[in-house]
């Protein structure tokens, strides 16, 4: 191939204008399941409290005369209170009077392509928050406050590996990371009994991309669904039906992967009663205004949060997962 003879290339061209699509485009993973599944509530201290109880035991021994006297009267049990500390999440930034008035390509206006990026990212933070490892602590004027997560309420209905530990069930303490193992049905079959044998009627798996995919492989699920009135076989698991009843699964990105782990190398399965999860929030997220000192426009999305633990044992957890 030969060159046309003094013909002028884009190469030597001076002045064209650039191609510049106007869009931008993230692939960032933005959804946030479990506080998209939980219950809403309000806080009203950084405190927030609330109070578990249960039934006496069943017996087959409660037989009476008839017309008999009741002589006494069996002593009535406290209810238990039970609490989590408020936390503060926030996200700053600021953008220059000229970045917001010059001609951009996939927005118009970059301080509200900045508010919209950032709240998603901060509702990110708050996800992996409450699903963490990690205990409350009231803080103080150099301490920032810290709501204890989803790992450190689950205590009655676990299954750990070698020298992992429970922690005690009230959000005081973490669980203690155990030797690693694979998944497997029974593991999960197992901590599924536990649940309902507490009395809970667990309805959501959260879990990683790879435990998801562990689960599609279970020969328990001989019939996959993707929902009840969709009878077409799909690739995956959406419903894994137990003996108990279904459990919708979703895969999360966001789980913590162990006490102080990073999150995304996720070693948990979380058996959760959505019902039995309350996100409590002191002040929702909202976006503030920032003292102006110069040529930018300052803004903090800021949120005050806590989550509801309304009872543990209606959950269960598969940890210490490879």
């Amino acid at each position: 191939m030969t060159l046309y003879t003094n013909a002028f290339p884009t190469y030597s061209q001076i002045g064209r204008r650039e191609d510049l699509s106007d869009a931008i485009y993230d692939i960032t993973p933005t959804k946030t399941p479990f506080i998209s599944g939980i219950a809403k509530t309000s806080a009203e201290q950084t405190n927030h409290e609330w109070q578990t109880d249960s039934l006496d035991a069943n017996v087959d021994t409660n037989q009476q005369l008839e017309g008999d006297v009741v002589g006494s009267v069996t002593a009535a049990t406290a209810t238990t209170r039970l609490g989590n500390t408020c936390e503060i999440a926030r996200k700053a930034f600021a953008v220059t009077g000229t970045s917001e008035v010059v001609n951009k390509a996939g927005r118009k206006s970059e301080l509200k392509y900045q508010i919209l990026k950032n709240s998603r990212a901060l509702m990110r933070d708050i996800e992996t928050s409450l699903l963490a490892n990690k205990a409350k602590n009231a803080g103080n004027s150099t301490t920032a406050r810290v709501a204890a997560g989803v790992e450190s309420w689950i205590a009655t209905n676990s299954s750990r590996g070698t020298n992992g530990d429970d922690p005690a069930g009230t959000g005081a303490d973490t669980a203690t990371d155990g030797t690693q193992r694979a998944l497997t049905e029974s593991l999960l079959k197992s901590v599924l009994k536990d649940c309902f044998d507490a009395g809970g009627d667990p309805d959501t798996i959260l879990c990683s991309s790879k435990h998801k995919q562990t689960i599609s492989g279970f020969t328990g699920n001989a019939t996959r669904q993707k929902d009840a009135m969709d009878r077409t076989l799909v690739a995956s698991i959406e419903l894994y039906q137990s003996d108990f009843g279904d459990l919708q699964i979703f895969p999360h990105r966001f789980m913590e992967g162990s006490s102080g782990g990073t999150p995304g190398s996720i070693r948990s399965v979380l058996v959760l009663q959505k019902d039995m999860w309350a996100f409590a929030s002191l002040r929702s997220p909202a976006i503030y205004d920032l003292a102006r000192t110069g040529d930018a426009e300052p803004r903090m999305i800021l949120a005050e949060y806590t989550l509801e633990a309304r009872n543990e044992a209606a959950s269960g957890i598969v940890a210490d997962l490879s």
